[in-house]
């Protein structure tokens, strides 16, 4: 079984930076994983995805603003946010999933997803 652990969340001010981190139990060279967030009473959605390759998709509300990224040797993916906004704040979850034949924000949900971590809670205030 696969366990992925994040962390990084907590409060900040709008304008700020925040760094959430991942750490995968199993090697991550063949996944795509990436990152997802969910606030009460909306479906969870897709923030960015890293495929085995490294190409990095960004939800649009985030793109130019977030970086994904993932250190294979430490099994760890990375999601820096920057000039954060109040509509960030949500639950971030981090997620990964193998043989996949795309990894594309759009271009998959959470239901393409086996593996999660618990989230980690992010809250910007204005």
């Amino acid at each position: 079984q696969v366990q992925l652990m994040e962390s990084g969340g907590g409060p900040a001010q709008a304008g700020g930076h925040l760094k959430l981190s991942c750490v995968l139990s199993l090697s991550s060279r063949k996944w795509c994983m990436g990152w997802f967030r969910q606030v009460p009473g909306k479906a969870r959605e897709g923030v960015a995805l890293i495929g085995p390759d490294g190409w990095r998709s960004y939800a649009d509300s985030v793109k130019g603003r977030s970086a994904i990224s993932k250190d294979i040797d430490k099994n760890t993916l990375y999601l820096d946010m920057n000039s954060l906004k109040p509509e960030d704040s949500a639950m971030y979850y981090c997620a990964a999933q193998d043989a996949l034949p795309i990894c594309i924000v759009g271009g998959l949900t959470d239901a393409d997803f086996s593996y999660w971590g618990q989230g980690t809670l992010v809250t910007v205030s204005s």
